[in-house]
């Protein structure tokens, strides 16, 4: 391809970051809101803005709210397609399994189970078909929160985060899998073109030209964050191996299922029901005794996550999981009880190192332990990714578009036209949603579906606008619709919180100072700063736009090299 190795890897970083970074700039933002996407909830959902409670007594409060649980109408219809004959009348499915989960950062309870069903499949593979039911309820009275309200922080911005909300054919999770993929090779070859790594870390010229200045801050953004980077892009991709290669579901499935029978006799845990009645015993007596025998081993904390399996059966057990805020590894020191009398079966040892560093590096990505600090070190590197993509693209156009206005060239034009979209449009989209969720009434049918048509809408008049706009750059000028959008940033997230504050009384001075709620008060605060900073780019940009020509700081005669690279070979070179 070229005759200069490096020259090779600039071309390799260039177009491998131009053409997946549309893609890797929204699971670094949306990654970013992630680390916050249980507050993000509390302020879309105003009946869950109460503090976050423990698991709940089983016995008293929730055997019966599983008794009112029901087959959700959506997985009846998937399981309908998948079986033959009709399925019966979901009141009649008997509950064979249940689950319960919360954090320390959840004020509600997620539930959820499994009910049986005499149908046959229609594919022979799909053994074990169940139909699913769940939902979300207040943990302190067992009342159900309805579920068409959209978690916009952990239903829509995390999905968006790893699968674009894309789910044909898990096509989402390819595409997110390959731009992370790349994105590796991405900052593989990022090194070997900037020989002076070290001397980048300081390096920002602000008073220089556009093209010197966003070199500069692409560099730095990317060097300072490149530890972070690089571990978040690799352990996404492990995290996800199972979809990327599923071969214990495909080629090896007859292997896997002979693993889970053997696991199940090495274990104890009863793989099938036997078929013999047996009502289970007091939960709430095998929790007490999940945490004697964790306080016994110097880790005493609550209950996260509460599992069931072949209810009423003779085979039936209750696995009981430690809320494990205060580690980074996904270990929840398990302890399974026989469901039928509450003897213990199993208490799991010490896993094997292979899987302890799995679970370490799948802790340290997902951060669902407790650390305040450290999750505000995970929202500056995210968003540090967005400025290293965005300003890529910035220095993508800056370096071609006088080059492509004298060939009459759309090319600069159609790259700023989808960074503009991907950049500035992205931020419209999110903030959106927000105001859509406090504009629509809370009880409207299908809420949900309107705040995502919200949403991509607004994502979609971004990217008109931005490719409506973007006609100077094909004569090498600025595109207005990046100062344009940022005043469309800034009313809306300004509009945001005032409707916050109008539809739930819930303003800042009352969150944080008279009933402090920092869910909800952070949520606001972030969107105000947004709006401050939406306002001073666009500022700044305006400031640019009208300045002379002549103005525009000149190329120095020492800097005809960037990071050991000269610029105009690489022009040259594409």
């Amino acid at each position: 391809m070229h005759n200069n190795f490096r020259v090779s890897m600039t071309w390799v970083h260039t177009w491998f970051g131009l053409v997946l970074g549309y893609v890797l700039m929204a699971c670094f933002f949306f990654g970013a809101l992630s680390v916050f996407d249980r507050e993000i909830d509390r302020w879309a959902i105003p009946k869950t803005r109460f503090e976050p409670q423990p698991m709940p007594s089983f016995d008293n409060l929730l055997m019966d709210v599983y008794k009112k649980l029901e087959p959700h109408p959506v997985d009846m219809a998937a399981t309908a397609e998948r079986v033959i004959g009709d399925l019966p009348d979901p009141k009649t499915m008997p509950l064979v399994s249940f689950y319960a989960y919360t954090t320390h950062r959840d004020p509600v309870l997620a539930i959820g189970g499994e009910f049986s069903i005499p149908n046959k499949p229609k594919n022979p593979a799909d053994d074990h078909l169940h139909v699913h039911g769940w939902a979300t309820i207040d943990p302190r009275t067992g009342e159900a929160i309805p579920d068409d309200a959209l978690k916009i922080g952990s239903g829509w911005f995390y999905p968006m985060h790893y699968s674009l909300n894309f789910h044909w054919n898990n096509l989402g999770y390819w595409i997110v899998g390959f731009a992370a993929l790349m994105m590796l090779a991405a900052l593989v070859t990022g090194v070997i073109m900037h020989r002076k790594i070290f001397k980048e870390f300081f390096t920002f010229r602000r008073e220089k030209r556009l093209q010197r200045s966003t070199l500069d801050l692409h560099n730095m953004s990317g060097v300072v964050a490149l530890p972070f980077h690089f571990f978040f892009a690799l352990t996404g991709l492990i995290i996800f191996a199972g979809i990327y290669l599923p071969v214990s579901h495909t080629m090896l499935k007859p292997l896997h299922d002979q693993h889970e029978i053997l696991d199940a006799e090495r274990t104890g845990l009863p793989h099938e029901a036997a078929g013999v009645y047996a009502p289970i015993a007091s939960v709430d007596a095998m929790v007490a005794e999940a945490k004697r025998r964790w306080a016994a081993r110097d880790m005493a904390g609550e209950v996260g996550y509460v599992f069931a399996d072949h209810l009423n059966d003779e085979n039936g057990y209750v696995s009981i999981y430690r809320a494990g805020s205060d580690r980074v590894a996904l270990v929840g020191e398990p302890i399974h009880f026989k469901a039928s009398t509450g003897e213990v079966l199993r208490e799991e040892p010490p896993q094997a190192a292979v899987f302890e560093i799995n679970e370490f590096l799948t802790g340290l990505h997902l951060q669902h332990f407790e650390h305040w600090m450290l999750r505000w070190l995970y929202v500056i590197g995210g968003l540090l990714g967005c400025v290293c993509i965005a300003t890529g693209f910035i220095f993508f156009v800056e370096k071609r578009k006088q080059q492509h206005a004298k060939l009459n060239s759309q090319g600069a034009r159609l790259v700023d036209a989808l960074a503009v979209t991907t950049v500035t449009g992205m931020v419209i989209a999110a903030i959106a949603i927000l105001v859509a969720n406090r504009l629509l009434p809370a009880d409207l049918t299908g809420k949900g579906e309107w705040e995502m048509k919200a949403f991509w809408g607004a994502w979609l008049l971004a990217l008109i606008h931005a490719g409506w706009r973007s006609a100077p750059v094909a004569k090498a000028m600025a595109n207005p619709a990046w100062r344009e959008q940022c005043w469309v940033i800034a009313v809306l997230a300004v509009a945001a919180v005032i409707l916050n504050w109008v539809t739930t009384g819930d303003n800042l001075i009352k969150t944080l100072f008279t009933d402090t709620y920092w869910a909800v008060a952070g949520v606001d605060l972030s969107l105000l700063a947004t709006a401050v900073i939406a306002l001073w780019t666009a500022r700044k940009l305006k400031q640019r736009a009208l300045a002379p020509v002549g103005d525009s700081p000149r190329r120095a005669a020492h800097e005809p090299v960037v990071a050991g690279i000269d610029m105009a070979a690489e022009v040259k070179n594409g």
